[in-house]
């Protein structure tokens, strides 16, 4: 399309009168009002329902595809339980969940990566998992009164509802099998291996030992990335620290020539050429801990003169979310994504995008509404660079930049060949891949990508000075006929809710940060507690939860024009339009500080940014 062939209106005037505006800005403020705040009573209700039918639903969706793949795989000699099977898919099993998160079921891998390892590991017990305030164990010696009403305490303040202890009698030689398998202890003796290998540097199975317990250490401690630095300057420490929500935490202290040993030994392992210090480079190894497989993605490259740097990106599916679970707290827009990622008719197209900063969550989000597409009936296409967690029932390319074709855009316009009904970019970093995304979605795919932005409008912005100048008009008008929801996300730090102090608003702020949080001086709010508990590391704070800037754009093909010439004018008059619905980070800032979630004081900082 060129551009002299675009509607626009040619009466509007390059700014609007004070009243207009103001009457502008008072019907934004009305639709925010409605649109970013979660209803209670009846609609909540309705809410949680169709949650509990969404998880149904995707357990019915893939049953029997996941039956056959069991038998097979046990021909095979691969045992899989359907379970299994099923969270691979990324279909997880519904759960009642009360309004401040109290799990009332659980599965024994998801007990083991909450609860604190010194809670259960020293029990000897294996966790069977939680259903209906039902925690099943299976000891290995008896437990007495006081060690049961422990772990019971425990589980409860790491938010699940436990009533009671069931002890199952399994026989001995399965249960001792079992917790060799699944309770990997090599967490619990980190250090111990540590100082036994620096007093034998030349040990090379201490050296492979400690690699093993490193790992194990920093998954335990929910650790994202392990950064490992050498370097031969006595005046550099080579240090190895892990990255617990979002905080680098310094861990191990080791001499040059042992941290040496320790970066060519994971160089090796991850495929790379462990002489080459001076080119950076990427590669991966996998390993398996407490019964599941852990990827490791390496990414190396020079430290100063002669040192190098070792980058550990720990990829657990695990601990990747599902789309319920992360919309939890926003679930009007979940409700409206699983409606755009469940079209009735073939052909619905638009564009869907997550942005936000390096380490904001955008993969994680992209992946769970991979997991939301009912993919026994559609064909879902990404297109990433890495690809970081292999999904199910899904096709997925790897970028290859300089080779021909392997670009972004090279294989977003093949993919359109493959017959896809998604196609997932995993990030618009040029003109040409925002231009052959824009013209997938046109064509009637649905196209979900992420880009790097600071906020919802931002986004607008960041993409029109990706167009080419000859064709931004033409591209904008796409883009506004396009877009279906644009989603900014940061991760906010959430409080240790074992250990946090429950105090009043009033007792804890002034009547100015009352007033910046428009909460009530009555209301029950909780405090940070920096000494922490065993829960949290002693850190008061324990995860990360999704806090978004999002806009919904509802209107129909025929109220877009209104987009296009608002994207030309001014970014910031897109929200004024009808049918966009807004959420503010204000918004779920106040809903966190009022659920305990998030410290008001931190919650203040981020109003102020």
């Amino acid at each position: 399309m060129d551009d002299q062939d675009l509607p626009i209106d040619q009466n509007t005037p390059d700014s609007l009168s004070e009243e207009d505006e103001s009457d502008r800005r008072s019907s934004a403020d009305d639709r925010r009002l409605t649109g970013g705040t979660p209803p209670d009573g009846i609609e909540r209700r309705q809410w949680q329902s169709r949650r509990k039918m969404r998880a149904t639903e995707g357990r019915e969706r893939y049953l029997d595809m996941v039956q056959k793949e069991r038998a097979l795989l046990l021909e095979q000699g691969v045992p899989r339980s359907t379970e299994q099977l099923l969270d691979m898919a990324g279909v997880s099993a519904s759960s009642e969940q009360e309004e401040e998160g109290v799990r009332d079921r659980a599965t024994g891998d998801q007990l083991r990566s909450i609860l604190p390892v010194q809670a259960w590991l020293p029990l000897s017990i294996h966790l069977i998992g939680l259903q209906g305030g039902l925690l099943r164990i299976a000891p290995l010696h008896d437990l007495n009164d006081r060690q049961m009403k422990a772990l019971i305490s425990t589980a409860q303040r790491s938010g699940f509802l436990v009533e009671k202890l069931e002890v199952e009698v399994w026989d001995r030689a399965e249960l001792l099998e079992t917790l060799r398998r699944v309770h990997d202890l090599s967490a619990d003796r980190c250090e111990k291996t540590l100082a036994q290998w620096l007093a034998d540097p030349d040990n090379g199975l201490l050296l492979n030992q400690f690699q093993r317990d490193m790992l194990a250490e920093s998954l335990q401690m929910r650790a994202s990335d392990i950064h490992l630095l050498q370097d031969g300057n006595p005046d550099t420490p080579n240090w190895i620290k892990y990255r617990i929500d979002g905080d680098m935490v310094p861990m191990h202290l080791l001499p040059a020539d042992s941290m040496a040993r320790l970066t060519t030994l994971l160089k090796r392992d991850a495929g790379l050429n462990f002489g080459d210090k001076t080119t950076p480079k990427d590669g991966r190894f996998g390993f398996s801990w407490q019964g599941r497989n852990i990827d490791v993605r390496v990414a190396a490259g020079p430290q100063a003169q002669e040192g190098e740097k070792l980058t550990l990106r720990l990829l657990d599916r695990a601990a990747l979310k599902g789309f319920d679970d992360l919309f939890r707290r926003h679930e009007d827009v979940g409700d409206y994504l699983s409606a755009l990622l469940s079209p009735e008719i073939k052909g619905g197209g638009g564009l869907i995008l997550l942005s936000g900063p390096t380490g904001s969550g955008k993969t994680t989000t992209m992946y769970a509404c991979v997991q939301q597409i009912d993919r026994r009936r559609r064909h879902v296409l990404t297109i990433e660079d890495p690809i970081e967690y292999e999904l199910r029932y899904a096709t997925q390319w790897q970028v290859r930049p300089g080779m021909a074709g392997g670009e972004f855009s090279d294989l977003i316009r093949a993919a359109m060949r493959h017959d896809p009904d998604y196609i997932i970019v995993g990030e618009m970093r040029d003109d040409d891949t925002v231009e052959t995304a824009l013209r997938a979605a046109e064509s009637g795919h649905t196209v979900i990508s992420t880009i790097h932005a600071d906020t919802a409008l931002q986004t607008f912005e960041r993409l029109r000075t990706l167009m080419p100048s000859e064709r931004e008009r033409s591209s904008t008008y796409t883009l506004a006929q396009q877009v279906k929801a644009v989603l900014n996300q940061r991760l906010v730090r959430t409080l240790c809710q074992g250990c946090a102090h429950k105090v009043k608003a009033e007792d804890s702020l002034d009547e100015n940060e009352l007033q910046a949080c428009e909460i009530p001086g009555d209301a029950d709010i909780r405090r940070h507690n920096t000494t922490g508990c065993d829960l949290c590391n002693r850190t008061g704070i324990s995860g990360r939860t999704l806090l978004l800037d999002a806009i919904m754009l509802t209107m129909g093909p025929g109220q877009r024009n209104e987009v296009y010439e608002a994207l030309m004018r001014n970014v910031n008059d897109v929200i004024k339009e009808d049918g966009v619905i807004i959420h503010t980070r204000r918004e779920g800032l106040i809903d966190l500080v009022l659920s305990g979630l998030v410290d008001a004081k931190l919650a203040i900082s981020y109003i102020e940014e």
